[in-house]
């Protein structure tokens, strides 16, 4: 196949969760440029139907549903609601995450909340993703980790800012989400599905000047991630140009950890 078919998303379908977050709307934006037809998602359908009216304003296939992942009730209607409007799941983007837990003292139910939404709920929405695109004849299945779920935390970055009290709760659920990924490739084997992680270093989000000069330098590319960088990634892991790649955490970090 000629490259650039190889890499066209052209009639697969597309769910891309938490698609109105920093990450998320790179990764909409990636795959209908691709040529999908991508379906965002929010528990605020506001949310998701504003970030779908921003893409297809550039005449992109993007649409909008609503889905909770932490209510199965919600997971369940999802998953029937895109079953009769679509018929089928080429691609799933598994990026929606809670951050209830804001520093290392917080209160326990903080921790549990979290691991309700970002463990429990995503477990119960990945199998039932999982279970569509296996019915559809195969796919992808392309989470979203961080280079935190590798290792601690360089509290240097951190040095003349208020940023230093890092919840555990996040390095707790991208360390499992990486491994998560290599048992789910394990246990599907032959059903013609690939399972993969990308786990992205830190996202220029206008942070304190402090925190980017700490950071940059340590970086061999001299800066943090832009908005493009995770789209082509993206895209490689969903189309046919990723078809040979499975069980896999792709460190997306300019270099910092080589």
């Amino acid at each position: 196949m000629h490259i650039k078919d190889l890499l066209n998303l052209k009639g697969k379908v597309i769910v891309v969760t938490g698609g109105s977050g920093l990450y998320g709307k790179c990764l909409v934006e990636g795959m209908a440029e691709a040529g999908g037809t991508v379906i965002t998602t929010s528990r605020n359908l506001q949310s998701a139907e504003k970030t779908a009216a921003l893409f297809q304003s550039r005449s992109l296939d993007v649409r909008s549903m609503e889905l909770d992942q932490s209510d199965p009730g919600s997971v369940k209607q999802f998953a029937a609601d895109l079953k009769e409007k679509y018929e089928r799941l080429d691609v799933f983007v598994n990026n929606a995450v809670s951050r209830p837990m804001k520093g290392y003292n917080g209160p326990l139910e903080q921790f549990a909340e979290s691991m309700r939404v970002n463990a429990t709920g995503m477990v119960d929405l990945l199998r039932t993703m999982i279970e569509n695109i296996i019915a559809s004849g195969g796919g992808s299945v392309i989470s979203i980790s961080s280079m935190m779920g590798m290792k601690g935390p360089d509290l240097s970055n951190y040095e003349g800012t208020d940023m230093g009290d890092l919840p555990p709760d996040y390095f707790f659920h991208n360390a499992g989400l990486i491994n998560l990924s290599r048992y789910l490739a394990k246990i599907h084997a032959g059903k013609n599905i690939r399972f993969n992680c990308i786990s992205p270093g830190g996202l220029f989000n206008h942070q304190p000047q402090a925190f980017l000069d700490n950071y940059c330098k340590k970086v061999p590319l001299g800066r943090m991630a832009n908005n493009d960088d995770i789209k082509g990634l993206a895209v490689l892991l969903a189309s046919d140009a990723g078809a040979y790649i499975n069980g896999e955490n792709i460190l997306m970090d300019g270099g910092l950890n080589a």
